[in-house]
């Protein structure tokens, strides 16, 4: 992508640097071991920075070229990926998802009232494609442990993308699992987008890798991404660090992140970067939170939705469909919060509802965050992060390597500085 200077995209080039001194800070407080940032504007890139190290042990700086797990950012990826069948006719929004996957017809819907999973019901309606895309299906991921069904999750070893064999083997064994509640009736984070990855391969006769190499990432020139990092590739692979106390997974769903409670810093490994998983060909595609890659390739699918579906000659999806997804999909186009949201990243989610793929601004006061009605986004799991405005042509995408991505508020923090330096 071509890069401007700040002026030349409507950025107050002295304002903007307070975003560079930002990242220096994040390196020197030891809240995070290194870190880079893209902002492009109008279709340009106003700032490109890297700071601190990718691995610590062996002193590799962190770059642009620093490959890292995207995780939860896979989600829009997949998305689109369904959205592209979409146009091709494969499917209704409104479809039930057993009418391809036959395994979820008899699904049944956890009570709540009852320390067991016995204490079930019949689905009132079947779960759609569009519960899965809105993460309103009533599926779970096994590390909230906020209930009995998470706990079968984790029994089950249904932990993606490191659970043993294919996807199609794992979705089957999600559905012998009851829904945490009544399809459309709330909003949970969930093995929702892996299971679409499901319907991709069921759609399209290919698998979900397949399909997102060949019909995605390598026509937008996203030849770094991937569900797992190639051989060649391994040296620019990051190591992943969790902060030496504070949050983990298991408190995500259960309490927030506030000034009072963060870590004071410092750093400790959760995964080298020589001893991944992720350095190895995967035997399940998690669409949900398997990809890997750089922040150069996420920037360039990122100006892809900015430009209603096309990239440098290439069109993944088309106009109306973008902006299709960029609404709220909610129903009565209520927040997440409304909608029995429990506490998520360094967040509540009031004033965000939730579009297909991504999380969606309503209402900016409500959020408390400095933005634009109608700005999309999400995150990952290691605090990666990007954020789209059509309003203002922008996109920035935020890539580090820290787990979980409650510890610090660093993506409200990044936010500020960014919008702060917009002057036309």
């Amino acid at each position: 992508m071509e890069l401007a200077t700040p002026e030349q995209v409507g950025f107050d080039e002295q304002r903007l640097g307070r975003v560079t001194t930002w990242l220096h800070e994040q390196v020197s407080s030891e809240r995070l071991a290194g870190c880079s940032v893209m902002v492009g504007r109008y279709g340009k890139i106003a700032l490109s920075e890297a700071v601190g190290f990718a691995d610590l042990e062996r002193q590799q700086v962190f770059s642009a070229d620093t490959i890292v797990r995207i995780y939860s950012m896979s989600k829009a990826v997949t998305t689109v990926a369904a959205m592209m069948l979409f146009e091709e006719g494969a499917f209704q929004l409104d479809d039930p998802v057993a009418a391809f996957l036959p395994e979820f017809s008899d699904t049944p819907v956890w009570r709540g009232g009852d320390a067991s999973l016995t204490d079930v019901e019949p689905q009132h309606q079947a779960f759609t494609v569009r519960h899965l895309m809105t993460h309103t299906s009533g599926l779970t991921y096994g590390f909230m442990h906020t209930n009995v069904v998470d706990a079968a999750h984790r029994e089950a070893k249904i932990d993606f993308p490191g659970a043993a064999g294919s996807l199609e083997e794992v979705v089957k064994k999600v559905a012998q699992l009851p829904l945490i509640c009544q399809p459309g009736s709330g909003w949970n984070y969930s093995v929702s987008t892996d299971v679409l990855g499901r319907l991709v391969e069921v759609w399209s006769g290919l698998s979900l890798r397949d399909f997102l190499l060949t019909r995605v990432l390598h026509p937008l020139g996203m030849f770094d991404t991937d569900f797992h990092v190639q051989p060649e590739n391994h040296d620019r692979f990051s190591a992943l660090y969790t902060p030496l106390s504070g949050g983990d997974m298991s408190s995500i769903a259960s309490s927030s992140s506030n000034k009072a409670d963060e870590p004071s810093g410092g750093l400790r490994l959760q995964e080298s970067a020589q001893q991944s998983r992720f350095l190895q060909p995967a035997q399940l595609y998690s669409g949900g939170g398997g990809l890997t890659g750089t922040i150069g390739d996420y920037a360039r699918f990122c100006q892809m939705l900015l430009n209603g579906g096309q990239f440098a000659g290439t069109r993944v999806l088309g106009r109306k469909t973008v902006e299709f997804m960029r609404l709220n999909h909610l129903p009565d186009n209520r927040d997440m919060a409304a909608m029995g949201q429990p506490v998520w990243s360094e967040t509540s989610y009031d004033g965000i509802g939730f579009g297909l793929g991504f999380a969606v601004v309503i209402n900016p006061v409500k959020a408390q965050i400095l933005t634009s009605p109608g700005e999309h986004h999400w995150g990952g799991a290691a605090s990666t992060f990007f954020w789209l405005d059509p309003t203002e042509s922008l996109f920035t995408v935020f890539f580090t390597q820290l787990m979980p991505s409650s510890t610090y508020p660093i993506r409200r923090e990044l936010r500020t500085r960014v919008y702060q330096a917009l002057v036309d």
